[in-house]
């Protein structure tokens, strides 16, 4: 933690002690731009988890990058609950030591409150979020009122943020900049919307990182035009090495580029860009279903059933049925008690026939990873065995 502005904080050591028990003469090395620097695995939210495989030069880019346009200076002082494990959590280290900046590690999110009240103490003036934790740090902040007004930059990655987190994360934190930014563990991080945009573009993830481009591609590789639905392909310093064993996965996703030898990375993501070049997520291509011969992203059905004022979090997944081909089962946590029928009118009034769940289920918070995105994988087993032994209404 450079710096010794928490020496008040139980169980620190200034970062000044502990490097000067280390000598300060330059140790030569063999270690190359474009040696492995690290595998970071994939959250296995939607699959098996991946052995990311990054270069130095990967993550010296990346971080370089983020850094610019988040502004991170020597005083500001990073607080942070995302494991090492997240690339986001991780990558907080990194951009604080490389600019000279205060990190601030706590161990887990399980006390919101004490997040505040560190934030109050300590002056934390950038705060890494992702989305389920601003319903918490609401309810939280209105029990408690602590002053959190030092925090200048909040950020997020991980999954997107909807018009109502970021409704909330301005009633928290009145005057900070909120980044809303989309990534891969394969790049790090593609896109960042710029804090003036967060008004008029609430739903879009903003434009590509500096030293990084981005262009749509059909699916025989043809770059599209803007408002075109493609797979979103990936150009720049930041494009991982590979996957760690798996040769067959990582040609799927690293592709010849424009350059001899240059490799680009499509990400299995739909996404498409306005007029003005914002980019806008669709849907993951491994999640696209098939309902009554149409095809449906989950993120619509459940961007549309979070306008509900009734609705606090909601995840949608597909079963077979024979009647649909896929049906749609609906996990939703709401804001209090709730009548079932009250949520079957707004979806009946707001979405079309195929894009409507057969199914709901509510459930009291959704289960989540590690890295503190929605479990996905595991809400399909649910689904499939409730499905498969009729122990759900629809």
């Amino acid at each position: 933690m450079p710096g010794d502005s928490i020496d008040a904080i139980a169980n620190t050591v200034p970062f000044s002690t502990i490097t000067s028990q280390y000598s300060t003469q330059y140790v030569s090395s063999t270690i190359l731009d474009i040696d492995l620097a690290s595998i970071i695995y994939t959250s296995g939210s939607t699959g098996e988890p991946k052995g990311v495989m990054l270069t130095h030069r990967n993550m010296l880019a990346a971080s370089t990058s983020i850094n610019c346009y988040l502004s991170h200076m020597a005083n500001d002082i990073i607080i942070s609950v995302l494991p090492l494990s997240f690339d986001y959590g991780l990558y907080q280290m990194i951009m604080a030591f490389s600019v000279g900046a205060t990190l601030i590690l706590e161990e887990n999110f399980i006390w919101p409150a004490q997040l505040l009240k560190k934030i109050a103490a300590n002056k934390a003036t950038v705060l890494p979020v992702v989305p389920s934790m601003v319903g918490l740090l609401l309810q939280h902040n209105k029990l408690f009122s602590y002053d959190v007004s030092s925090i200048r930059c909040v950020t997020n990655t991980g999954a997107a943020l909807n018009v109502k987190h970021i409704d909330n994360l301005k009633l928290i934190f009145k005057t900070a900049n909120i980044f809303s930014m989309y990534g891969l563990t394969e790049c790090k991080r593609c896109t960042y919307l710029p804090p003036d945009k967060i008004d008029s573009k609430p739903t879009s993830v903003g434009i590509a990182i500096p030293n990084t481009e981005l262009f749509i591609v059909d699916e025989q590789g043809n770059q599209l035009g803007k408002n075109q639905i493609g797979q979103l392909v990936i150009r720049g310093s930041t494009v991982m090495k590979g996957y760690w064993n798996k040769p067959v996965e990582t040609e799927k996703k690293l592709k010849n580029g424009l350059l001899p030898g240059e490799k680009v990375l499509y990400t299995g993501d739909y996404c498409w860009l306005d007029d003005d070049n914002y980019l806008y997520f669709h849907s993951r291509m491994d999640e696209v279903l098939k309902c009554k011969g149409m095809k449906v992203s989950p993120k619509e059905v459940e961007e549309t059933l979070m306008r509900c004022s009734l609705i606090s979090e909601v995840a949608i997944v597909g079963v077979d049925d024979l009647e649909y081909g896929t049906a749609i089962y609906a996990f939703i946590v709401t804001v209090g008690e709730v009548e079932q029928n009250n949520i079957k009118q707004f979806y009946h009034e707001n979405l079309s026939a195929e894009k409507r769940p057969k199914y709901l289920e509510f459930l009291s918070q959704l289960p989540k990873t590690q890295n503190g995105k929605v479990n996905k994988l595991e809400l399909k087993k649910i689904a499939d065995l409730k499905v498969s032994t009729e122990t759900i209404l629809a």
